[in-house]
């Protein structure tokens, strides 16, 4: 055989095993369905593109984003995840207290701090969080990924609101949480669980005179056009966790279940960069957008009066979850002790 007749050859065999190996990478790369619960450009879905950046850019795989309201709502992309239709979901534990009541913690109120430099470092180095979390998702069919804090959590209401009686005998809209509910209880409101889709439309008909949610959230839905008075009340931050499905986890070979996992820090580390400064910028849009909005930012002797009723959710948390949730609070109260030492 000549020279030239073998290089031919090899030529012919090095392009079928390129077109071979090509075959097989597309044949392993998958579109993995990603769900969410916010809008375009809201935090959660800043995430979720963050995320798809980071497989997108090292890997074949492809990620599908999915906003608010495309696939249903908060419950719907959760049975989704758990069906295995989704293999990722973002929801809070807003939501997720139903399916894992120690979820609640997040809504005892006066429990977080409301610095973020402290937020983020709680998040960051908490025991509860990156070790008690994920034991108690994997229950549930969830491989916890991230939990990651969006912004601290104002009050809209029909009147300005400066202690615990001025809730008297308004409605206020909860998530479907019914520890919620309790602070509202505590707070002396009367606590109506809502889906989300529902609230404006609730707002502006005076079935329900308030809501809270961070003001990113408030001013992206244009809540404060139907509920003009902002109370910030320091009771809290939005809390939100990004999960998978734990079989399509736990079926993915090593590399990839890494590659998952940096995209996840990847994104965490982009998301804390973005919230800074979010809240501000955000009620900067409303005042320029609304001259009927008052802002009440509760001073530390008000803030006292709320306080003082906390206690009593705590108590029912504890009632709801049993030994566990008693545990995971106690750890929750060491970890912000080490955090607010520093």
């Amino acid at each position: 055989m000549s020279s030239m007749s073998k290089f031919k050859k090899l030529a012919g065999f090095s392009a079928f095993a390129f077109a071979a190996m090509t075959a097989a990478n597309s044949v392993n790369a998958a579109n993995w369905r990603y769900a969410h619960e916010e809008y375009e450009g809201d935090v959660q879905d800043v995430f979720a593109y963050d995320f798809k950046e980071y497989i997108e850019d090292n890997s074949d795989h492809t990620v599908q984003v999915y906003r608010f309201g495309e696939l249903g709502e908060s419950d719907d992309i959760m049975e989704q995840t758990q069906a295995g239709i989704l293999q990722f979901v973002n929801q809070s534990p807003g939501f997720t207290g139903a399916l894992i009541p120690e979820a609640q913690i997040f809504f005892i109120p006066y429990l977080m701090p409301t610095n973020m430099d402290t937020v983020i470092q709680f998040f960051r180095e908490s025991d509860a969080i990156n070790e008690a979390f994920p034991k108690l998702y994997a229950q549930n069919g969830l491989e916890l990924l991230q939990m990651y804090p969006e912004g601290e959590m104002v009050v809209t209401v029909d009147e300005p609101v400066t202690k615990p009686e001025d809730f008297n005998n308004k409605k206020i809209r909860v998530m479907t949480n019914p520890l919620l509910s309790e602070t509202y209880s505590a707070f002396g409101a009367t606590p109506t669980p809502l889906p989300w889709g529902e609230v404006y439309g609730a707002l502006q008909t005076n079935m329900i005179q308030g809501q809270e949610n961070p003001i990113f959230w408030i001013e992206s839905g244009g809540l404060y056009e139907v509920s003009p008075n902002l109370v910030f009340t320091s009771h809290g931050w939005f809390t939100t966790a990004m999960m998978a499905n734990k079989n399509f986890y736990d079926g993915l070979a090593d590399e990839d279940k890494k590659l998952v996992q940096d995209a996840a820090d990847y994104a965490f580390e982009k998301i804390i960069v973005h919230i800074d400064g979010l809240a501000d910028e955000a009620l900067a849009k409303i005042k320029k957008a609304s001259d009927e909005v008052t802002v009440t930012r509760l001073t530390d002797e008000q803030i006292e009066a709320f306080k003082a009723r906390a206690p009593q959710v705590e108590k029912k948390f504890i009632e709801m979850t049993g030994e566990s949730g008693k545990e995971l609070l106690n750890q929750f109260k060491e970890d912000l002790k080490e955090v607010q030492k520093d």
